[in-house]
């Protein structure tokens, strides 16, 4: 019972803003230790650069929405990013690239979300 308390209490406190630092933090944890993983074990590097392709797809998608309330120059930036993401993302499983951009730019970015945080 104080468990579910905990969870409900952190749901109404917590910020757009901290829930995407949170998922941000989640995504990129995955990316790292799929990046430490034998090259052999596909699932988990599969897995790890899915989950970073959707999180950067809802954000472009959210960001080709009008009504998004980010300046136009942000929203372009950020859907630009999310177009390197995918094609970085394809060649780290041909073996082309490796994963340490993909977890620079998602590091970038919970700077970002941590520094507009203290800003606010």
């Amino acid at each position: 019972m104080p468990l579910q308390a905990y969870k409900a209490a952190t749901a109404r406190a917590e910020t757009p803003r901290d829930l995407e630092y949170r998922l941000f933090g989640q995504v990129t944890r995955a990316l790292v230790q799929a990046s430490e993983t034998p090259g052999n074990d596909l699932a988990a590097r599969i897995d790890a650069l899915d989950w970073n392709r959707r999180l950067w797809s809802t954000l472009a998608g959210a960001c080709s929405d009008p009504s998004n309330a980010l300046a136009a120059p942000m929203r372009a930036q950020i859907i630009s990013l999310s177009l390197f993401v995918n094609r970085h993302s394809s060649a780290v499983m041909r073996g082309e690239e490796s994963f340490q951009d993909l977890i620079d730019i998602n590091r970038m970015i919970m700077q970002g979300l941590a520094g507009a945080q203290t800003a606010a």
